[in-house]
């Protein structure tokens, strides 16, 4: 009876980690849709709102490893429950990450917001946001209903974000050698799609965490990738 009671006790305690993890999920897409229409509507509060809602992210990655921590230490799981625990502390660090580059997206906002309009640019990374959010999203579904097919699904569209950032990448590079005032403004505009095209990989690493919780195998073959051009670093936070 009482072992009933700890394994009640476990999943009760999971279920409210879970939850953070899909409350912050849902936050994270928020910050790239936002930041996404910030750059294109050249509005500098809503970039504001992205910049500052990024506490509230790193602060529920932050809660979410704690209680998982303490999880581990008062009902010493089983190996299949600790898989499940870790995971969740692997698929919260992801999201901080990419709530990071969010932020760094909408800091670009308010910079770009001063300079030359470069023509397209702020619809073309906007449709990549929207693809890399609808990624994420299916990546926490796939966690969520533990469903390695479309964890995999997920997995096989990082190529095609991939090949997104290499086609604006191109495209600046055009406006920078067709006009030298462009330079600048192009040049941020390539940080934001790097920044974009991670995003895409953190989601690829949730989906590989799926496919691993479900399978108990990780991927083994490298994932599918297009071939990325890049002449200058990312940063991070």
């Amino acid at each position: 009876m009482e072992s009933q009671h700890i394994l009640q006790a476990f999943d009760r305690d999971l279920e409210g980690i879970q939850a953070m993890v899909m409350r912050m999920g849902g936050m994270v897409e928020a910050a790239i849709l936002e930041a996404g229409q910030a750059l294109e509507a050249r509005d500098d509060d809503l970039a504001e709102k992205v910049r500052a809602g990024d506490k509230a992210i790193d602060a529920l990655e932050e809660k979410i490893a704690e209680e998982a921590s303490r999880l581990i230490a008062l009902r010493a799981p089983t190996a299949s429950d600790l898989r499940i625990v870790l995971s969740v502390m692997k698929i919260a660090a992801s999201l901080e990450r990419v709530g990071d580059y969010a932020k760094n997206m909408a800091k670009r906002a308010n910079v770009l917001g001063q300079m030359p309009v470069i023509p397209g640019a702020g619809g073309s990374l906007r449709r990549m946001s929207k693809t890399v959010v609808q990624m994420l999203s299916d990546a926490l579904d796939a966690y969520n209903t533990r469903d390695a097919a479309l964890a995999e699904d997920v997995r096989n569209r990082d190529r095609d974000v991939d090949q997104m950032y290499n086609a604006l990448f191109r495209e600046f590079l055009t406006h920078m050698m067709e006009d030298p005032r462009n330079i600048t403004a192009c040049m941020h505009l390539h940080f934001i799609a790097k920044n974009i095209e991670r995003m895409g990989d953190h989601a690829t690493t949730i989906a590989e965490q799926v496919m691993y919780l479900v399978t108990g195998v990780r991927p083994e073959e490298n994932r599918p990738k297009a071939e990325t051009v890049t002449v200058i670093g990312v940063e991070g936070k």
